[in-house]
């Protein structure tokens, strides 16, 4: 394993994404910074993260067994990691906020971004950012749902060791993908999904109405299946669907 540390970046996703343009990684490649100037996430949306407080951190894993029709499992696999490393540090009420951001309770303390590179049918490659917010404890005012480990737990944490317990688990939750231990992983994602069965208002980013539903499940190509309240149950890709703002 080969780990980059910059001292500033404006995304670790994006220096990773130009460093295997310019040359041949074939290893596991970390990038790791302590200030990022324009961290991405899901849906465009911005990741802002206080300098030398937080991990901001990108890994590029090679791959060679894992069809693209299966790279929801990817998505399931690294939201799990990172829930099984904060379970580890008794981080209370942790659930996963589809498709994977990490909540302790109602707060939001980790952000993953995935982008994956195909070839003949397969993934390639893949890049996951992530965005854990651990030592900072004070966030702007429009960021009412944002936390940390420092806030819940009451206690500064270690940022490098919290980071390789976080790379192990991925790999092993990668390497639960690679065999094809597809079941395991939907299942225990299942497990531990936010506001699942549970009475819920969601916006639909198509007509911009608001609607209430529940929350069934997941596919196994990363859809959001929704029981309305006629009891019928409706599947949303990533941009059609978000949860409301209340």
């Amino acid at each position: 394993m080969r780990i980059i540390k910059i001292n500033a970046t404006n995304s670790t996703n994006s220096f990773l994404k130009e460093l295997a343009q310019s040359s041949s990684l074939d290893e596991l490649t970390v990038a790791v910074t302590n200030k990022q100037t324009s961290g991405r996430g899901q849906m465009n949306n911005s990741w802002v993260s206080e300098p030398y407080k937080n991990l901001t951190f990108s890994l590029f894993t090679p791959l060679k067994k894992i069809k693209i029709e299966h790279q929801a499992y990817l998505n399931f696999a690294v939201s799990l990691a990172i829930y099984d490393t904060l379970l580890e540090y008794d981080v209370p009420k942790l659930y996963i906020k589809w498709p994977n951001d990490i909540m302790s309770d109602n707060k939001k303390i980790c952000g993953i971004l995935i982008e994956s590179t195909f070839f003949d049918f397969r993934i390639k490659n893949t890049i996951v950012g992530i965005g854990l917010n651990v030592n900072q404890e004070k966030f702007d005012e429009s960021l009412i749902n944002a936390s940390s480990l420092k806030i819940i737990l009451k206690k500064n944490i270690d940022l490098e060791a919290l980071m390789n317990k976080i790379i192990d688990n991925i790999n092993i939750k990668i390497s639960c993908v690679e065999l094809g231990n597809f079941n395991l992983i939907h299942n225990q994602y299942h497990e531990v999904l936010f506001r699942k069965g549970i009475p819920t208002t969601f916006l639909n980013q198509k007509t911009n109405q608001l609607f209430m539903g529940m929350i069934h499940g997941v596919t196994s190509s990363g859809d959001i299946q929704i029981q309305l309240e006629d009891n019928t149950i409706r599947e949303f890709r990533l941009k059609e669907i978000s949860f409301a703002k209340v």
